[in-house]
């Protein structure tokens, strides 16, 4: 293990479609990154952490050593790779969604299409599992690189790769006919932490959640009638229950909340059917739970 003077460090994809949101999400939690010469490593302002510029496939296992303490990288790396770490926190980026592909004037039913066809893959681990819980048999050519252009050039008779929106397939003369694993972006860290290191672990958890949770939530202002008050409490129950504050016009009262993003606009109407009026819909920085 390689704990040196108790520097915690984090190992994050040096570039890649990773590298912008895990620089972001850094950013936000209050870690500010200094970046030095040496373009592989970095260190930290004010706190004892050092980040680590890696190759995506490489942070399992430098994490799995102890060479990093934790690292950020994509579900579908860390699936194929099969490194015994934790995963410490689910992140909100990086979706995207592993699946087989044909060429699109193909008709696809079932996995059973595949069975003894050659499939091109950079995911031989996850895809030979999945063939192999369907008792399907199939031949799996391992490439890096360009997955997409191996069956114009003949070498497949079908891909399974990353899709995000499917652009590329379509650019390539390709459909997507089956996904077998949606990913996303994940921290991991080393199963053997010292209790220090295990200690700052935690708190860089507890920072990226609450970016996420404020993230998701949105603080809300209203005026409503006072004898509305217990109904609208109703509509927006809050973290808790929702801050009611009497307004100078009498009758009246300020009703501060927090809700789901996702949920505002279906209770928008509620809200002013109600008797809800000035609805101010404000941003939140972070959220502690």
């Amino acid at each position: 293990m390689n704990h040196e003077n108790n520097i915690f460090k984090l190992a994050i994809q040096k570039s890649g479609r990773l590298t912008e949101d895990s620089l972001r999400l850094l950013g936000e939690s209050g870690i500010k990154i200094r970046f030095g010469d040496r373009a592989l490593r970095a260190v930290v302002e004010g706190l004892p952490m050092e980040i680590l510029f890696l190759r995506d496939d490489d942070i399992p296992e430098y994490v799995e050593n102890g060479v990093a303490h934790a690292g950020i990288v994509g579900l579908n790396t860390l699936e194929e790779k099969g490194n015994p770490v934790d995963i410490l926190c689910p992140l909100d980026f990086g979706h995207c969604r592993l699946s087989l592909a044909i060429p699109k004037e193909q008709t696809y039913d079932s996995p059973e299409f595949f069975r003894n066809k050659k499939i091109a893959t950079s995911y031989p681990n996850i895809l030979e599992k999945f063939f192999k819980e369907k008792n399907i048999p199939v031949k799996i050519e391992k490439i890096r690189g360009s997955v997409e252009i191996s069956v114009s050039l003949g070498l497949a008779d079908g891909i399974f790769d990353i899709v995000s929106t499917g652009s590329t397939l379509l650019m390539n003369g390709l459909k997507e006919a089956e996904c077998v694993m949606k990913s996303y972006a994940v921290l991991v860290g080393c199963k053997n932490l010292n209790k220090e290191i295990k200690k700052m672990a935690t708190d860089l958890v507890f920072r990226i959640q609450s970016v996420m949770n404020a993230q998701k939530n949105r603080y809300i202002m209203l005026n409503c009638p006072t004898e509305k008050v217990k109904t609208i409490s109703k509509i927006l129950p809050g973290v808790k229950s929702p801050t009611v504050l009497p307004l100078a016009m009498e009758g009246w009262c300020s009703l501060h909340s927090v809700i789901p993003e996702k949920d505002f606009w279906p209770l928008l109407s509620r809200l002013k059917e109600e008797g809800a009026q000035g609805i101010l819909v404000i941003p939140i920085e972070k959220m502690v739970i």
